[in-house]
């Protein structure tokens, strides 16, 4: 059996060292469709209130989310493909990204 510096081995009494199924990577909920999705979170966050921004391409979303910080005066992050602002800015971050030439659509509640 090799061992590969990713897999996480399982030790089982009845047969011994196992390793894992891979699983498949999950970026994002929605599919790649050139849409960019705006939607507001506030679960796990303690109350407080997230927009994330999923569908911008990969080679763009650094810049897109240095733009949307400073456009929305708050902080934000860059996780996994998805970006986040806080606070509720969406009407600002639609009105930006559809000036950059994005198709945007708001989602969610």
């Amino acid at each position: 059996m090799s061992h590969d510096a990713n897999s996480r081995l399982v030790y089982s009494t009845d047969r011994g060292a196992i390793t894992e199924p891979t699983q498949a990577k999950q970026a994002s909920a929605f599919a790649e469709d050139g849409i960019v999705r705006i939607r507001r979170e506030t679960k796990g966050r303690k109350g407080a209130g997230v927009i994330t921004i999923h569908g911008v391409p990969a080679e763009q979303q650094k810049a897109v989310a240095t733009t949307l910080k400073k456009k929305c005066g708050t902080g934000g992050s860059l996780k996994e493909g998805v970006i986040e602002i806080q606070g509720d800015k969406r009407d600002l971050i639609r009105a930006e990204l559809e000036k950059a030439g994005f198709t945007v659509k708001l989602v969610g509640g």
